[in-house]
């Protein structure tokens, strides 16, 4: 069931970020879920070297919320950890290239890679199996509000990538999250269900079509969404994006978990289906086929990961397609 006074906010984005995200911080109520020297950590969604539209949560909208919360608290700080999977590349290089660094200097904020920081292990129940994921202590055991920021987009193992999706990055080492993908819709669902009191900010200017989440196609949406709830911003964004969330196995394992069937009891500020456009779709290429059965088998994931015949496997498979990056 849906608690009681979750509120969703989605506007259109106009000439820039900065008045459409004080309008959605004030309509799920930001002022009474902060106070001055509370820790605040924000975690965008950066996936690629450099900014790429309907990739990546654009730093203009970052920068955005980051000069709104300075307003509420003097302690917070922008994470994000290596990313790249079995191609793994710096997010502090990421930070430099995409001009975060420098606006993170210039406000007052924190940056933080998370692949160097403390870990400190949850147990996440798989079956008769107890898996140990590491995550960041700091956010586990100090912050006080946890923003995420992902982008709409397609994702040819997950089939959607948005709010909950975008917490898989708070697993520090990539090559552990290549290791944990056939678990990946209960230890998403654990992991986000360990967070602090959690926001979604939904960079809707571009969502990504066809093939993602790194390929694809921009498609520009233009709007804004900001939700105290993660799990319901999954439930309507994917509902956005043309999407049945029951098709989607970690969205419908996850909202079977929290018994979420329907917006029943979400106060929205307006009627979100008048944003509805042209459905999204996947079509996968076919070299994106050995990434999607490592994802759902231990055993295709150990042997494309792990094993002797990982490093030869992936020199074949660029042979056929040309590296991301």
């Amino acid at each position: 069931m849906i608690k009681k006074g979750v509120r969703f906010y989605i506007q259109t984005l106009g000439d820039d970020y900065p008045p459409t995200v004080q309008q959605g911080f004030d309509w799920v109520g930001l002022r009474s879920l902060l106070k001055w020297g509370d820790k605040v950590c924000i975690k965008p969604n950066l996936t690629f070297p450099t900014f790429s539209e309907g990739v990546m949560t654009n730093p203009r909208a970052l920068e955005a919320v980051v000069v709104h919360l300075k307003n509420f608290t003097n302690d917070i700080t922008i994470c994000e950890s290596d990313s790249g999977g079995y191609n793994r590349f710096s997010m502090d290089e990421v930070f430099r290239k995409t001009g975060i660094a420098e606006f993170a200097k210039r406000h007052g904020v924190r940056i933080c890679n998370m692949s160097f920081v403390e870990s400190r292990a949850v147990s996440c129940q798989v079956g008769r199996k107890t898996l140990s994921v590491p995550l960041p202590s700091f956010l586990l055991d100090e912050a006080d509000l946890f923003v995420t920021m992902p982008v709409p987009k397609v994702h040819s193992n997950a089939i959607v990538s948005l709010a909950l999706k975008n917490q898989w990055g708070l697993i520090q080492e990539p090559a552990l999250r290549l290791k944990l993908h056939p678990f990946f819709k209960e230890v998403i669902c654990e992991v986000n269900k360990l967070l602090p009191r959690a926001l979604a900010v939904v960079d809707g200017k571009f969502g990504l079509n066809r093939d993602g989440p790194l390929r694809g196609d921009p498609v520009l949406l233009n709007w804004v969404v900001i939700s105290d709830n993660l799990f319901v911003t999954d439930f309507v964004v994917s509902d956005l994006m043309g999407f049945d969330w029951r098709t989607i196995p970690y969205l419908r394992y996850a909202f079977e978990r929290e018994g979420i069937k329907s917006v029943e009891g979400v106060e929205f500020n307006r009627d979100y289906r008048d944003f509805k456009k042209d459905k999204f779709f996947l079509r996968r290429q076919w070299t994106d086929y050995p990434g999607v059965l490592t994802f759902n088998s231990r055993l295709l994931a150990y042997l494309g990961y792990e094993s002797i015949l990982a490093r030869p496997a992936h020199w074949l498979l660029y042979r056929f397609r040309e590296p991301f990056y």
